[in-house]
């Protein structure tokens, strides 16, 4: 199959074209980006979700029935599941990600295992690529799953509508989701085994943190993710993030506010799967009714283009040998405290882009 096929029968919806257009963008083949180009216009409107949390708290089972449930729902769905990468081969571990395998023979969904390949936030770099193959595809969900690496989870903010953060009764005691780092970044909370014990005292917890996270965000005016604050669930993360519209006291406390809620499923019987999903589609209507949906694209588009333009600069560097021998010579300068790392670097960006 030729690469202007394969695009052209990505777009239809063929499975085996969908496949093989997200390995070309993975593995970075020349000519991806002028394949890449050709599906862009078609994205934009697929459902986003991702599933983040701490090893361990049933992503994997939770994301299987959220595909049933979208299924029964006469909808479809992509998956992108990240994986710890093989030391061995390069590619994904697939760990307990067979269990998904039971919609393999299902046209409606469509199942993709990727490799982190060293990558920390919890997800690949070509993730963003497979998400945006599968939106022009024509899927109407794309559920992201993350490796679940703590601290490094908030990556995921970065490309998913709406962000479900999974927590378990028995990691430990207090809040493990703000021992992760990741607190701020859940649009949405699942607390997933809902049958064992303390799963109250999380539910708990989880509630008290909002609730300090929301004042804390008020007081020191920040532009925290937590409901109450400026930066997370209103519509004036654009304008945190440095657009220059400019809003009064009043109409920033007169914009709605998305009030994360706290849900408990037992992802083994799919018991609450359907209130969550339920959960997502209210968030993703919150957002389209107050802009905040527009603005979060912009930021991931922003994110997206410096990461691109970084790595080509990067790149130019590593590939020309000439100028990889200068930023060598500046970095023993720094070693020998000759000049400062600043110094160094401002020389080295005016060499290569000036």
């Amino acid at each position: 199959m030729g690469r202007t096929e394969v695009v052209s029968r990505a777009l239809s919806g063929d499975i085996r074209a969908v496949s093989r257009l997200i390995s070309l963008i993975e593995d970075c083949v020349p000519g991806f980006e002028g394949l890449y180009s050709e599906i862009y216009p078609f994205t934009g409107k697929a459902h986003v979700i991702g599933i983040t949390g701490p090893p361990g708290s049933g992503k994997s089972t939770l994301v299987d029935k959220m595909a049933a449930v979208c299924r029964e729902r006469g909808k479809t769905v992509g998956i992108v599941a990240v994986d710890p990468t093989s030391p061995f081969t390069g590619g994904a571990l697939l760990g307990d990600r067979l269990r998904m395998q039971r919609h393999a023979l299902d046209d409606g969904v469509f199942i993709r295992s990727m490799g982190t390949r060293g990558q920390l936030g919890g997800i690949s770099r070509a993730t963003s690529g497979a998400v945006d193959v599968l939106d022009a595809a024509g899927y109407d969900y794309v559920i992201i799953e993350t490796v679940g690496v703590g601290q490094s989870e908030v990556e995921i903010a970065s490309i998913a509508d709406t962000v479900v953060l999974v927590q378990v009764p028995g990691l430990g005691d207090d809040i493990q989701v703000i021992k992760a780092g990741v607190m701020e970044i859940g649009d949405l909370f699942a607390v997933n085994k809902k049958d064992r014990p303390g799963v109250e005292r999380v539910v708990a917890e989880i509630r008290i943190a909002l609730e300090l996270s929301s004042v804390a965000s008020r007081g020191g005016g920040g532009t925290s993710r937590i409901a109450g604050s400026a930066g997370h669930h209103g519509v004036s993360a654009l304008g945190a993030a440095g657009s220059e519209r400019e809003e009064t006291v009043d109409e920033e406390a007169a914009r709605p506010c998305w009030h994360p809620p706290i849900l408990q499923t037992l992802a083994e019987t799919g018991e609450g799967v359907g209130e969550l999903f339920d959960a997502c589609d209210e968030h993703m209507r919150y957002l389209a009714g107050t802009g905040e949906l527009d603005d979060r694209r912009y930021r991931r588009a922003r994110s997206e283009t410096m990461q691109i333009a970084s790595g080509r600069i990067w790149r130019g560097l590593t590939d020309d040998r000439g100028a990889f021998a200068a930023a060598e010579e500046l970095a023993w300068k720094v070693a020998r405290r000759e000049i400062d790392p600043y110094s160094a670097g401002n020389e080295l960006y005016e060499m290569i882009v000036k």
